[in-house]
């Protein structure tokens, strides 16, 4: 029995091969370029799961000399189960022949037990010259599926379809710019058909590929947690050597304060893209962005954050603010006191602080020297905004697929904040961000506790 599937990604040159294998091994490091001939050797892509392969992808140079390839094969006139032994022949014979190098390099995983995934361009129209090909791998005599991509618009599937289906005992069509879940679990269904004694490690495979997903999800969940309790959480300081602390100093710690945070969203950023395998877009500072969309903005807080009104209901159900907390967000105007404060001084209160982040404390130090404090989070509103950056980022990074080569901006989805936020999930989520901003030590259990909340949200936004 094999230990995981193991298939030879070939067809013609320019074709797409080589972002099937990017998409289908979930890597970014395959080398993709419009200039055909880009792959010159053979080259392995495993996709492994806690150190077991799921399966085993071969990105091949495309076909040259396919018709003297086929010339050179039926000069020997043999039976049909003879025919892997003349392939074996043909390259060994002509390994160091440059004229047949790429012909070599794409065979040779196929006669070492790969199975065949022949990529053609729905998008242009069949040609007889491809026959020679598809008649080479036949000889080949390994189990073989027919991949139908489209790179541009138009659509020849139909008499692609009709020509393959001669060849090869399955065909399927594939786009590997738009990859989910579901198409890889289709993918490797089609694998364990194609011969039966793979069933069973494709299916293994198939559940090993689930336990993948599911990993990612859960990684994804206990970053942004992280995030989210990190950056409610976090105090900024700033010694200053006057009597009093000068309008300069309290500016430079607010920007102090806000870069720290945009710094902590930008890492966690970059963690979740490696979680998605994606970690060449940091690299090559492309990592997908807000559309200029600063953590801070006002369209920040339009498209991500609670509206004025659901501030109003969601403090007024979250308890009293005492103390500075009132005097910060009633903008140094304590409104309501005594028995008044409460439901009613939380909901005005966080439409006041709408705009406001935290107080500027000043605190007294040893040895005279005093220090400018921003921090634990008092916004409300920040939390949300936050995380509805944090999960739609998540979203567009598990749905981009790993042929995608190009700069991305998210655009933005006005709705998105409806798709994943209701009443009851607002209430549930309201009361960890109001520890979080509390300043105290968090149990681990809170923190799990708001990770699986979160893990739920990415699994209706993402699909399990």
């Amino acid at each position: 029995m094999i230990k995981h599937p193991k298939f030879a990604v070939v067809g013609h040159p320019n074709k797409g091969k080589s972002s099937i294998v990017a998409a289908l091994a979930m890597d970014d490091s395959v080398q993709i370029s419009d200039t055909p001939g880009t792959t010159t050797k053979q080259r392995s892509f495993p996709l492994s799961v806690d150190g077991k392969t799921v399966y085993e992808l071969f990105d091949t140079p495309g076909f040259q000399r396919a018709r003297r390839v086929l010339a050179w094969l039926e000069k020997h006139e043999v039976s049909a189960d003879k025919k892997q032994e003349v392939v074996r022949a043909f390259i060994n014979e002509h390994r160091e022949d440059e004229r047949f190098n790429d012909e070599v390099q794409l065979l040779e995983p196929i006669m070492n037990g790969a199975g065949i995934i022949y990529v053609v361009d729905g998008s242009k129209p069949y040609g007889k010259e491809y026959e020679a090909e598809m008649e080479i791998l036949r000889w080949t005599g390994q189990p073989s599926m027919a991949l139908i991509n489209h790179i541009d618009d138009s659509d020849y599937s139909q008499e692609w379809k009709r020509a393959l289906e001669q060849y090869f005992k399955m065909v399927r069509t594939f786009n590997p710019m738009q990859t989910s879940l579901e198409q890889h679990m289709t993918i490797l269904e089609s694998m364990a058909q194609l011969k039966e004694e793979w069933i069973a490690p494709v299916k293994a495979s198939m559940k090993l590929f689930e336990q993948y997903h599911e990993q990612m999800l859960n990684r994804s969940a206990f970053l942004i947690t992280k995030l989210i309790y990190g950056a409610c959480s976090f105090v900024e300081e700033l010694p200053f050597d006057t009597d009093n602390a000068s309008e300069a100093d309290k500016e430079k710690i607010e920007v102090n304060y806000k870069n720290k945070l945009r710094e902590l969203e930008e890492n966690t950023q970059n963690k979740i893209e490696e979680v998605w395998n994606h970690e060449h877009l940091h690299i090559r500072q492309s990592n997908l962005t807000f559309e200029g969309m600063d953590l801070f903005s006002e369209e920040s807080a339009s498209v991500f954050g609670l509206t004025q009104k659901e501030l109003i209901v969601t403090g007024a159900t979250s308890g009293a603010v005492t103390g500075a907390g009132i005097d910060l967000l009633f903008v140094g105007h304590t409104l309501l006191v005594g028995s008044a404060i409460g439901a009613v001084v939380g909901g005005i209160g966080a439409y006041f602080g709408f705009k406001e982040l935290s107080e500027v404390k000043v605190l007294g130090r040893t040895l005279g020297k005093k220090y400018l404090q921003i921090g634990p989070m008092e916004n409300r509103n920040f939390p949300y905004i936050l995380l509805g950056r944090s999960l739609y980022h998540t979203v567009k990074v598990s749905k981009r697929s790993h042929a995608v080569r190009d700069m991305t901006e998210l655009e933005m989805d006005a709705a998105f904040k409806e798709k994943w936020l209701d009443d009851d999930l607002r209430k549930s989520l309201e009361k960890y961000h109001k520890i979080f901003r509390s300043g105290k030590e968090v149990e681990a259990d809170v923190l799990k506790e708001y990770e699986a909340l979160i893990g739920q949200v990415l699994v209706k936004l993402i699909g399990s």
